[in-house]
């Protein structure tokens, strides 16, 4: 049996533990936590990435075409009122005719504006990677906050950032031959 002087050290302890808790807590950087969403059937992939802090865009990946689409939502309307396109077989150097095996996925990243322009690359890089080429390329949306908010349509070709190999000739080719 617990005596009334134990029972009332431990609530001490526990509301000591628990105001050190709260004051720490206003010390702790606050990180917000960001999430993404990608998904593929056969011949489609789809991934969320974001534009800026407020709203992110939804990247289409047509595998037959190699049309890669990303479309953004009205803060007016709630209506899809941004476009935005790119042929990622035509990047990639991917034949289309031996069925490509694509993956995507988007990542943060603050990229600095060039040029003086007043569109900035968006917050989220997509990354699209072609299995049988060995290749990947980082894809970023040219993105007007200010736009956005005052609900003016915008419509653009994706920008390709860059591209790299991700695996030898020699690789790819026994990846495309299917050994």
């Amino acid at each position: 049996m617990l005596s009334r002087g134990g029972s009332l050290g431990r609530l001490v302890a526990l509301g000591l533990g628990l105001a050190a808790g709260l004051a720490l807590t206003g010390f702790w950087p606050n990180t917000p936590l960001h999430a993404v969403s990608t998904d593929r059937i056969d011949t489609f992939a789809v991934a969320t990435g974001y534009c800026d802090d407020s709203v992110e865009a939804v990247y289409l990946l047509d595998f037959l075409t190699g049309n890669l689409q990303a479309v953004v939502l009205s803060k007016q309307t709630g209506k899809f009122n941004a476009f935005f396109v790119r042929n990622v077989a035509a990047d990639l150097g991917v034949d289309l005719g031996r069925r490509p095996r694509f993956l995507m996925t988007t990542g943060l990243a603050e990229l600095r504006r060039t040029g003086g322009a007043r569109l900035s690359p968006s917050r989220s890089i997509l990354y699209v990677a072609e299995v049988s080429t060995g290749q990947v390329a980082a894809y970023s949306i040219p993105w007007s906050s200010a736009a956005w908010v005052a609900g003016q349509q915008m419509s653009a070709q994706i920008l390709m950032l860059d591209k790299a190999s991700f695996r030898s000739a020699a690789q790819a080719a026994a990846a495309r031959d299917g050994n």
